[in-house]
């Protein structure tokens, strides 16, 4: 992601983004969001839907993402905290990946690249199959 929404990112929810320049030994957010910029309005909407259910219900433990990434062609949201809902809402959020471009947001799909897992729309695929921008 790139620092621009990294750093919104960041702002707009700081109590789940609280370890995201932690210690490499505490937490693999130090490496900041390891996904596209494409996935951005998706993990931004998961984290509305956290941060309002929390604030909602207080006795719920306070959701810190430990990790954000793409791994085999999805989105993975590692956290500490939350309960059934958020653990819910962080699996939807996770299939729904499996249809959005991870590098614009438009609709893609899984496909497989040398390889490799990604989430492409048939647009950003042929760019990368080109090699162009």
């Amino acid at each position: 992601m790139s620092p621009e929404l990294d750093k919104q990112m960041c702002e707009d929810f700081p109590k789940i983004f609280a370890q995201r320049n932690g210690l490499p030994k505490e937490t693999a957010m130090c490496w900041g969001f390891e996904c596209g910029d494409g996935w951005y309005d998706l993990i931004a909407v998961l984290c509305c839907n956290i941060q309002a259910h929390l604030d909602y219900n207080a006795d719920v433990p306070q959701v810190v993402a430990m990790q954000v990434k793409e791994k085999f062609g999805t989105l993975r949201f590692y956290v500490h905290g939350g309960d059934e809902y958020t653990t819910g809402a962080i699996s939807m959020a996770e299939s729904m990946s499996s249809r959005i471009c991870e590098l614009c947001g438009n609709k893609g799909k899984v496909i497989e690249d040398n390889g490799w897992l990604k989430t492409r729309c048939n647009t950003c695929h042929r760019v990368e199959e080109v090699g162009e921008e």
